[in-house]
């Protein structure tokens, strides 16, 4: 049980030989865990060995120079040159600019691979972190940390107005007047009289399969996220001061939802909501934590499902005598808090599917299943088009959660409904799932789900997948895939990490690709026609060809060999599914419904025609 870093403890070539023969496993450039270690584990417990290796020139810096290590949540700040992030696995370093005249000091770490030396922000240098506006590095000090460290600059400097003199000296030699500012009067402040309290203010209780794992406060100006004491996987973390975790945003509603909910900003959408995706439920009160249901899938659709149509009794919203609308009716579930809040653009609805095969609305009872409505506008089909993707899609040898198309009332197209596969399968089931989506993995904006690259969506799953190799390549088959059904929308949101914990442990035990989920064929639709790629790969986005997904394969360091492999099983499985895939016999399909799907397998044939 070792960390192996080139150079250091081990040589490249054998390195080099030993990650071939599946000894080693490859965390990044130069740095290698043994095949059968917690790699998540070993990270964390030579965090500061690896920064060291990384970042010679850097030093440890706000909590980091504190504790000697990484934060509870895997969060590793350092000071260097520039500003950058490295997530490895469960570890996270966060290195923000250094100050023209840093003042540091020398400090011994010992990880259980020998003493070594490592350079750490000074005291005073510390404090003055601590008071940085909008930065990471300050909000990784709290309240009680500067309390001590004021008391040890007093306890230095005999008295708080020499404390104060001395850490300004530092504060003006690196033009931090206002960090400067804000230390003094911490150090010579008065108690006040009596607290003020904003009763704007939050203090929401963010709950994991029913446990809670910290509080989101907001003090009426701006977030911050407290992880809990209990140990366990940091699932949420906090990467911008002042704003929501990406995790949380990830969550909250999109699109059609959003406006239905008429919630102006993120305070009042995650206050109207309790229930979320990824077994999460946000409260104000730890009491209503035991109200909520546990969703547990205990009905499988196949169960109900012949010839991939629902057979079941679907007891969902429809059109009402008034013909008003079944948006409406859809959104007036949505006016209980204890519906289970989707993101996304399109009309969807959380269901329940009971022992006797009625399908409702998951209000008050375990969200089980997703129901996928018609859309208006020209998107009518779009159910039977997402229904055509996932079966050619489980054809091609992806793995795809079980779906089935649902006959509706009131003269309504075919709705589509599909199975949650990030649930316990039973209650029985102890395992904890989280499902992460790539722009809350990257650290972007929802808004910004269409700006990424599959490359960069590679480099983030390789650091933290916990079988790297195999999921690169299923990203590789996933992007040829949309290339081949002319999907232009597989964006950041649209392609996920499953976590897995297993019962008792305190990091994912399982760091995986999703299954294929929302995939579609966009060009079918009007003024879609033209639809291009949603992520670029070898910097296009259109015309795409075997030479571009073989550079791609080389940038992501898969085999040349196996790449062709991959593409040729691909080809091979998309020609016999084109030909094989058809549309389940229901009474009515709509006006177009028919005519996009052949539409749809004449686009693919031609593709794979012109790919092969």
């Amino acid at each position: 049980m070792a960390l192996h870093l080139v150079g250091e403890n081990i040589d490249k070539a054998r390195s080099y030989y030993r990650a071939e023969t599946g000894k080693l496993v490859q965390l990044m450039r130069g740095i290698y865990v043994d095949a059968d270690d917690d790699a998540d584990a070993m990270v964390l417990r030579h965090a500061v060995r690896i920064a060291r290796y990384l970042y010679p020139k850097a030093y440890l810096s706000a909590a980091s120079a504190i504790f000697m290590g990484p934060t509870r949540d895997g969060r590793l700040f350092l000071s260097g040159r520039r500003s950058q992030r490295t997530r490895i696995r469960a570890l996270e370093i966060i290195q923000n600019e250094a100050p023209h005249h840093p003042s540091i000091g020398s400090a011994v770490v010992d990880d259980g691979m020998g003493e070594f030396r490592v350079d750490v922000s000074s005291i005073r240098q510390r404090f003055l972190e601590a008071f940085r506006l909008r930065s990471e590095h300050a909000a990784s000090i709290d309240e009680m940390v500067r309390e001590s460290i004021a008391a040890r600059l007093i306890e230095e400097y005999k008295d708080a107005k020499a404390a104060a003199d001395a850490v300004w000296a530092l504060a003006r030699e690196n033009e931090w007047y206002r960090e400067g500012e804000q230390s003094e009067r911490f150090l010579l402040r008065r108690p006040a009289t009596s607290p003020v309290h904003n009763k704007a203010a939050l203090n929401l209780i963010v709950a994991w399969h029913g446990a809670p794992i910290g509080h989101l406060a907001h003090d009426g100006f701006e977030w911050r996220w407290l992880p809990s004491e209990a140990g366990g996987p940091a699932l949420v973390r906090q990467t911008t001061p002042g704003k929501l975790p990406p995790f949380i945003i990830s969550l909250l509603p999109e699109g059609w939802l959003e406006a239905v909910l008429h919630d102006r900003d993120e305070r009042a959408m995650l206050r109207s909501g309790k229930r979320y995706m990824s077994n999460i439920t946000i409260v104000e009160q730890q009491s209503e934590l035991a109200t909520l249901p546990p969703d547990v899938l205990l009905t499988r659709l196949d169960r109900y499902t012949a010839d991939d149509v629902f057979t079941g009794t679907y007891a969902g919203p429809g059109r009402s005598v008034i013909e008003q609308s079944f948006e409406r009716n859809l959104a007036q579930i949505y006016e209980h808090a204890d519906t289970p809040r989707l993101s996304g653009i399109q009309i969807k609805a959380p269901m329940h599917l009971d022992a006797n095969g009625t399908l409702s609305p998951s209000t008050g009872t375990p969200f089980t299943h997703i129901l996928k409505p018609a859309g208006t506008g020209g998107f009518e089909a779009l159910p039977v088009i997402e229904w055509m993707a996932l079966a050619l899609g489980r054809a091609a040898g992806f793995v795809v959660p079980a779906t089935a198309l649902i006959a509706m009332p009131d003269g309504m197209p075919p709705a589509l409904l599909v199975e949650r596969f990030d649930i316990r399968e039973s209650v029985k089931d102890k395992r904890m799932f989280a499902l992460e989506d790539l722009c809350s993995v990257l650290d972007l904006p929802t808004a910004a789900k269409y700006d990424g690259t599959i490359e960069r969506v590679a480099r983030a799953v390789r650091s933290l997948s916990t079988a790297s190799e195999e999921d690169l390549f299923i990203i590789l088959r996933r992007a040829l895939f949309a290339w081949l059904i002319a999907d232009g929308d597989m964006h950041l949101k649209n392609m996920a990490l499953l976590k897995t914990v297993e019962p008792g442990d305190k990091q994912f035990s399982s760091v995986r690709m999703a299954p294929l989920y929302d995939a579609v064929t966009t060009r079918v639709f009007a003024h879609l026609e033209r639809d291009r790629m949603a992520l670029k790969l070898n910097g296009k986005d259109d015309r795409l060809n075997r030479a571009d997904f073989r550079t791609l394969a080389s940038t992501m360091g898969l085999r040349a060999g196996d790449a062709d492999l991959a593409i040729d099983d691909m080809i091979a499985r998309m020609k016999q599914a084109a030909d094989k895939v058809a549309l389940p016999k229901l009474p009515d399909y709509g006006l177009v419904g028919e005519a996009m799907a052949a539409r749809m397998l004449d686009i693919c044939r031609m593709r794979i025609k012109l790919f092969a």
